[in-house]
């Protein structure tokens, strides 16, 4: 599918080297299927509280680190790790160390902290991609993103496919109603935009036109899960949904959402095949999205 976004940015002469302007990013267009969102409620406050579990899953890296040497080593290919709302890369480390251990070669998304989609953020991470691509001589790059850093992740994927192998999010409402977060307030004090209007700009439930991997926990305290969902597409079959249990804080450090990230970057560029659930261990760390 030709994406509506990289359209635009082909009628500006500048898109051949990277995105400078405002005024070219992306407006909605119609997609020819519906993608409709999730209009239900946030998660309640019993799983706000239990947001507290990021701790113990930061922790239970040191336990887990042998089972997660047992993922498929990388082939090499460059990966670019984007934080979550009000984060920074530092917020990344554990799972941009994880993937570098594991044969990529990662970076953070160098901007500092995430406050939403100021001016010129996603020009920046357009510009990003391309010298990323450049530098490990035309070889396509992989993007995760966390949360807000997901839906960066997808958009940038949707201007620039020829550039990007595949997207994998964690925790990111790309199919749910500003309301179904218990973070649209956040995210309107830190950038002071109407978060309305800007998933307004941007046909945020479309999948990107690659490769694409949603991770999500229904125990998610800060975003309803159901808003992580990606519906199955006739433009791009090659979309899947994997829920592991784990927190919103704590999902980009959770042993088990680390070691789907990797066992999906590991695939053949090309060659990609939905994630394989079977097993009596996989079974019950990666419970059936479809239950």
């Amino acid at each position: 599918m030709k994406s509506c976004y990289r359209h635009q940015l082909d009628s500006h002469p500048e898109s051949s080297a990277h995105v400078t302007r405002s005024d070219a990013l992306p407006t909605p267009s119609s997609s020819p299927e519906p993608h409709p969102h999730h209009e239900g409620p946030p998660p309640s406050p019993w799983l706000i509280a239990m947001e507290f579990r990021a701790f113990w899953e930061f922790g239970a890296i040191v336990p887990f680190w042998p089972l997660l040497q047992r993922a498929p080593v990388g082939d090499g290919h460059p990966v670019i790790v984007f934080p979550g709302l009000s984060a920074s890369d530092g917020s990344t480390v554990p799972l941009r160390s994880y993937l570098t251990n594991r044969n990529y070669d990662v970076s953070g998304w160098n901007q500092g902290h995430n406050f939403g989609p100021r001016a010129g953020v996603l020009e920046a991470g357009s510009h990003q991609i391309r010298e990323t691509f450049l530098a490990a001589g035309k070889r396509k790059v992989s993007l995760i993103g966390w949360s807000l850093g997901g839906i960066y992740a997808r958009e940038l994927a949707k201007l620039h496919p020829e550039l990007v192998r595949s997207v994998i999010t964690l925790g990111t409402p790309f199919s749910g109603a500003p309301e179904s977060t218990n973070a649209w307030r956040l995210f309107r004090l830190t950038s002071g935009r109407d978060i309305k209007a800007e998933t307004r700009r941007f046909e945020l439930p479309v999948a990107p036109p690659v490769p694409t991997t949603s991770i999500y926990s229904r125990t998610d305290g800060i975003v309803a899960w159901q808003g992580s969902l990606q519906k199955r597409s006739r433009a791009n079959p090659n979309t899947e949904n994997i829920e592991v249990i784990a927190s919103h804080l704590g999902i980009g450090m959770n042993p088990s959402a680390m070691w789907a990230v990797a066992d999906r970057l590991a695939q053949p560029e090309g060659a990609w095949r939905p994630f394989e659930r079977q097993g009596l261990l996989r079974g019950l760390l990666y419970p059936n999205p479809a239950r």
